[in-house]
């Protein structure tokens, strides 16, 4: 039988936000997927084993899976505001934030713009300039088709909004996101005052120099980098290996950091 769970959608900055939350505890861990992606393709494996210890809140960004779009590009500043209008609107003074890839970069950008929201947070291979990434990842980023993203991803989305035009869409806002991506400015990291998880795999997309430096840049940071690729310590849709037990290890790992004094 399969644990229950609420689900909503809730009118933040002119878009209707689809939102689950699992388990339960009195400060909840708000999960932020990456690009192109649902709750399910990158939390599916991880997420009920934080639902174990605490509640957990999952979203879906502007344009992704269940969430309506806007008639504006994405930005991490835009979807930061949408998280931050998301808290608000469920009463939620402050939480833990769990970010992953792009969604690392709005939980950079949240505890930048609402640092008073944040008790702890985790960033999971994310970038915070261009230069942390693998060479060649921008200069390729021009020429992807939606022939290119990789096809559980595709899956993902449609299997949770059935709407192919809406998947273009998304992969199109991803896209022209991701070619503007403009580096964080060094003293904004160095401003954040949340304890902060860097986690990574070291095969990741993310430079792990890039990685360190940001653990570095964090005044109260800590850093683990575990073996694997972009994704595989979450059990990503596209990088999970059958039996693996990075997901639990990497769930433990958090709880522990969480529960820390």
């Amino acid at each position: 039988m399969q644990p229950q769970f609420i689900t909503g959608y809730a009118p933040v900055n002119g878009i209707d936000m689809y939102y689950e939350i699992h388990g339960d505890n009195s400060i909840p861990l708000v999960l932020i997927h990456g690009g192109g992606s649902t709750i399910e393709t990158n939390f599916a494996a991880i997420l009920p084993l934080f639902a174990k210890t605490q509640k957990v809140i999952a979203v879906e960004l502007q344009a992704h899976g269940r969430t309506s779009d806007r008639n504006e590009p994405e930005s991490f500043k835009q979807d930061a505001a949408d998280v931050a209008a998301l808290l608000k609107h469920l009463k939620i003074e402050k939480a833990n934030i769990l970010g992953f890839s792009h969604g690392g970069c709005t939980a950079l950008q949240l505890a930048i713009d609402h640092p008073g929201l944040i008790h702890k947070m985790i960033i999971i291979s994310s970038n915070y300039s261009r230069a942390g990434m693998v060479p060649g990842f921008y200069e390729g980023m021009e020429n992807v088709t939606l022939a290119d993203m990789p096809q559980p991803l595709k899956d993902g989305f449609l299997k949770v909004n059935n709407d192919p035009a809406k998947l273009l869409n998304m992969f199109n806002k991803d896209k022209a996101k991701s070619i503007a991506f403009e580096d964080f400015k060094e003293e904004d990291i160095k401003s954040i005052k949340s304890p902060a998880l860097i986690m990574a795999g070291d095969k990741d997309v993310i430079l792990t120099e890039e990685i360190v430096k940001l653990s570095q840049l964090i005044p109260n940071a800590r850093l683990i980098i575990l073996p694997g690729f972009h994704g595989t310590l979450l059990g990503e849709v596209c990088s999970i290996k059958p039996g693996s037990k990075q997901p639990e290890i990497t769930a433990t790992l958090i709880d522990e950091f969480l529960n820390a004094e």
